[in-house]
């Protein structure tokens, strides 16, 4: 398949501290990726990355898409339930691609985020406010609002924490379903039997890369020990790497 998204060299780092450290390889265009590891590995300073949210410390991200070609849902520590908004107003902030900032919302929109929760469940659930949903249900808004964004490329930063198992299953029916219709889709992930059951391929990470290409291959045993062992002995206080200098004339 078609590369889409290239690492190059990519290491990136918060006040010269690492938390990746010198990735290589290649996102192909229609695939399946779970980014997994031990905890601290990087994996989601990896995918913030990817979406340009963090300047590299050094090599580079290369791709030629657009900010409006990537959905991206943030792990579900980092969203503010209380603020006042309700359940199709959270949906319909996927529209913003096809209305821009202050556009107006077409009434076509408005039946779209209609449709996408009902696609994840939640039908006649629009008015309600989201600081009255339980976990899985705020999941599954935030899935609807990544189906009415219509994206080519889906990035997913632990989407099935604290979430009960008939919830996993049908948002997992969703990924699938992106992977068949031709998106890219990468995802951090936690559960090691999600990422072998579901996920084609896998980047293994601990801070550096230990594996990267088919899920049968990368998440044997030994690499999952070795992932374990280079997480436990890194050094947070390490500084990032100095690119070398050329040699003198």
């Amino acid at each position: 398949m078609t590369p889409l998204i290239r690492l190059d060299n990519l290491s990136i780092a918060y006040n010269r501290h690492p938390a990746v450290h010198h990735v290589s390889g290649a996102f192909a265009s229609g695939s399946l990726t779970a980014i997994a590891g031990p905890n601290g590995a990087g994996k989601s300073t990896l995918l913030k990355a990817i979406m340009g949210e963090l300047r590299p410390a050094e090599g580079k991200v290369e791709h030629r898409l657009g900010r409006a070609e990537f959905g991206y849902l943030p792990q579900a520590a980092d969203i503010d339930r209380r603020f006042p908004i309700s359940v199709i107003d959270t949906v319909m902030l996927g529209a913003w691609k096809s209305a821009g900032a202050f556009g107006r919302i077409a009434a076509a929109d408005v039946k779209r985020a209609g449709e996408a929760l009902a696609a994840v469940g939640l039908e006649g659930f629009g008015r309600r406010h989201i600081g009255s949903l339980s976990a899985g249900q705020f999941q599954r808004v935030l899935f609807a609002r990544l189906l009415l964004q219509d994206a080519g490329v889906i990035l997913l930063d632990e989407p099935f924490t604290a979430i009960d198992a008939r919830t996993t299953k049908d948002l997992i029916d969703i990924v699938i379903r992106w992977h068949g219709e031709g998106r890219t889709v990468i995802s951090v992930l936690h559960d090691f039997e999600l990422v072998r059951a579901h996920f084609p391929q896998t980047l293994l990470l601990a801070r550096e890369l230990v594996g990267w290409g088919a899920t049968a291959e990368v998440m044997s045993s030994a690499n999952l020990m070795k992932a374990r062992a280079m997480a436990e002995r890194w050094d947070e206080d390490a500084e990032a790497c100095k690119p070398e200098e050329a040699p003198a004339a």
